[in-house]
């Protein structure tokens, strides 16, 4: 790859000095305050201003800063009306528009699509500040209050639904967002390069409508459009198997044919021309492919062909995800109707300066002082945690990593980590001496790289520790130690937790990392997500067999013992996932009881726009391997019945489930574990409804305690509890802002 200019290389917009703001402005009485009479850029979020660089509104909010532009922002605006958006005033150059840190429907709605009671990024948690696909009706919005206004959109849900996309909540196909928010361009992934060079060359008077290079960026052209001279179209019928983008053309061949311009003499007319060639370096060969690879763009199946064909839509999502290695990934185009889409490859990662220069900037650190002292979960959450790194490798097909952040790690330096420890320990209000978290997306991925950067180019796996760990990844978790050591050391900081999710599978690699981990950073439970215990699921999931649970749980155990710790693993699971089926379900509930464990927040599977996971959801094919109409066919539960009966079985112990889970076993054949001994997994009977509150708060009993103590009349405890999304520094799995899952 080209070494892409810097990030702060640029100079500045605006030459005359201005000291960072306070906080960006929310208001024309802010920026009269600040001598603005206008703002180059207007940020559209739907969450609360937390000026805090785990908050996207605020990141790139600040990176403009720094770059000399004047930047405004409009929080979870009114959207019944064009007014709010009016609030600061036309944008000199444009409105950047996100829905958020979440896409605005998992924000709102449950797995059971069922609208959420709390929205932890609004104050006081309160729900409905946002409409249902907040990016399309904020662009809207913004281009019903200024017509002609530039409109750029962002952020995780222009990640999740750059192309046409399954949608759960209309359980349909639908297009692009670029077309129903009718945006100029929409940025994708980690789109700082993308944001600077844009704002830039705007602001020199380039126009919107023809920047049309920007590795990261997505736009709407006429179907004959291309960028220049040269370049290739490539069907992706063909391309749907990893490996090499293009086949080695052979250094052996000595002769080349040409057909001649015209006849003579001595030649035939149009006979072919022999000539001599050289043989090739390697170098040579590599450039040449290179050269073709770049100016190569990959035709997808087009909107009208996925809405109405599953296999289809399976076999685009399967060629989208070969496509997203940076180092070797085409553009892309589909259809839609009679225009395309076009996706330039995705953006070069960021160098460790440059992420130090985007976390060290001038944050407050705090929620918008208009906000007074109203309680913001996702800020109560986050407020004393450190973010470390970007992007997983690990390729989890229900997780949304890959399509915003990427498979390449992006991490901060060193010393850039702790001196935001010290900015918490300093200025952060309510801090007592314990950082809540110091990871990211994964605890222990952090400075993890493929060992040879020619390797990394060049390859196209979906992930990198599945099947196995690839031999080629570095696994060296030595940097992370020494970094836990010099938090530790800090004056003032009496605790450093880790809570973000931990790749075991990795972590066992390094027994001198899990016994760091286990005897300084584990608040007496440490969350881990085998997600499921059954080999058909975890194939379809790309997550390790319970092998390496096993492995991480002996180890765990023995240096807990060695600290004098009584601590204990906290295991997640995944009901009603594609590939699952009831035996599957059963199995994991088997386990769980054999185990010990009672679950109280359970996860119902939820397909998120563009996971491979949605592809097996929607089609019932699997996009691992080549889709075709005659290949694999994905178990996938899909009704409300049967993913009732999964999330249920992941709480065995609830008598709320057992009637549910007993008409399941009759059904099965498995009535033999019906009953009210040790080896059962659910009694006969069922406890009388009305019981007192307090009865159903105690904890609950099994089965064969109850049957001992109360025969039939037994206690009704609460109801099963779904894992809530909680923020963090970067998108995780699903979509959502979850610091302990992976």
């Amino acid at each position: 790859m080209t070494a892409p200019k810097n990030l702060f290389s640029y100079p500045r917009y605006r030459p005359d000095y201005q000291a960072p703001a306070p906080f960006l402005p929310m208001s024309r009485a802010e920026m009269d305050k600040l001598g603005w009479d206008s703002c180059d850029v207007i940020l559209v979020t739907g969450d609360a201003y937390i000026d805090h660089p785990s908050f996207g509104m605020a990141l790139i909010g600040r990176l403009l800063e720094r770059q000399g532009f004047r930047v405004g922002i409009i929080s979870q605006p009114d959207w019944q009306s064009a007014e709010p958006f009016r609030a600061l005033g036309k944008p000199n150059l444009y409105f950047g528009i996100t829905a958020g840190n979440m896409d605005s429907m998992i924000n709102r709605y449950t797995s059971d699509r069922k609208i959420r009671s709390e929205d932890a990024y609004t104050p006081n948690g309160e729900p409905n500040k946002r409409p249902d696909r907040a990016l399309t009706v904020y662009a809207q919005r913004a281009r019903e209050a200024y017509p002609g206004v530039n409109i750029v959109i962002g952020s995780i849900e222009a990640s999740l639904r750059r192309i046409a996309h399954y949608d759960y909540w209309s359980d349909k196909v639908r297009r692009s967002v670029l077309l129903d928010s009718k945006a100029d361009i929409l940025l994708f992934g980690n789109a700082e390069r993308a944001l600077v060079e844009l704002t830039q060359r705007i602001a020199a008077g380039e126009s919107i409508k023809t920047i049309r290079d920007l590795r990261g960026t997505a736009f709407v052209v006429p179907a004959d459009w291309k960028p220049a001279e040269g370049w290739a179209e490539a069907n992706s019928t063909r391309i749907d198997t990893p490996g090499r983008v293009e086949p080695h053309p052979d250094p052996y061949e000595m002769k080349s044919k040409e057909p001649a311009s015209c006849g003579s003499d001595n030649q035939a007319a149009g006979k072919p021309i022999e000539q001599p060639v050289r043989i090739m370096s390697r170098e040579e060969r590599q450039a040449a492919l290179k050269e073709q690879r770049n100016k190569t763009v990959v035709r997808l199946p087009s909107y009208d062909e996925v809405k109405d064909d599953p296999v289809m839509y399976a076999h685009a999502s399967r060629v989208f995800h070969l496509e997203s290695n940076p180092g070797n990934a085409r553009a892309l185009v589909q259809a839609h109707g009679d225009r395309d889409v076009w996706l330039n490859p995705p953006p070069l990662p960021l160098a460790m300066e440059e992420m130090d220069g985007v976390y060290d900037a001038s944050y407050a650190r705090a929620p918008h002082p208009s906000y007074g002292k109203a309680r913001i979960p996702a800020w109560e959450m986050i407020r004393f945690s450190v973010n470390i790194m970007r992007g997983c490798f690990g390729g989890c097909t229900f997780c949304s990593i890959t399509e915003h952040e990427g498979r390449i790690i992006q991490s901060r330096s060193e010393p850039s980590i702790l001196r935001e420890i010290e900015l918490i320990r300093d200025k952060t209000k309510g801090f007592t001496g314990t950082i809540s978290d110091l990871g990211g997306p994964t605890a222990n991925m952090y400075r993890l790289a493929c060992k040879d950067k020619k390797i990394e180019e060049s390859c196209r796996r979906l992930s990198c520790v599945y099947p196995t760990i690839c031999s080629n990844l570095n696994t060296d978790h030595s940097k992370l130690i020494q970094l836990y050591r010099k938090a530790r050391a800090i004056p003032g900081i009496k605790k450093i937790l880790v809570s973000s999710g931990l790749r075991y599978d990795l972590a066992v690699r390094s027994p001198e990392y899990v016994k760091e981990l286990v005897t300084h950073h584990v608040g007496g439970l440490l969350k881990i997500a085998p997600e499921h215990s059954e080999d058909g699921p975890l194939s379809k999931m790309m997550k390790p067999g319970m092998g390496a649970y096993y492995k991480f749980k002996e180890l765990f155990e023995k240096y807990s013992k060695e600290a004098g710790k009584e601590q204990y693993l906290i295991p997640y699971f995944i009901a009603a996932h594609p590939g699952t089926t009831d035996e599957d379900m059963l199995n994991l509930a088997l386990w769980l009881k054999q185990n010990n464990f009672r679950l109280d927040q359970v996860q119902t599977f939820l397909p998120t726009p563009m996971a491979l996971a949605t592809a097996m959801y929607h089609g019932r094919k699997n996009p691992l391997h080549k889709v075709t109409a005659d290949s694999e066919t994905v178990d996938t539960p899909r009704t409300g019945k049967i993913r009732r009966l999964h999330k249920a079985l992941l709480r065995y112990h609830d008598p709320e489930n057992w009637d549910i889970i007993r008409e399941a076993l009759h059904r099965m054949g498995r009535s033999d574990l019906i009953g009210n001994g040790p080896g059962h997994l659910v009694p006969r009977y069922s406890p009388p409804p009305g019981l007192a509150a307090s009865e159903r708060r105690r904890e609950t009993p099994s089965p064969e305690q109850l049957a001992k103590k109360f025969g039939q009349n037994r206690p009704r405890p609460g109801a099963a509890v779904e894992r809530k999304p909680y923020p963090v520094k970067t998108t995780t799995r699903s979509g959502r802002q979850k610091p302990g899952r992976k």
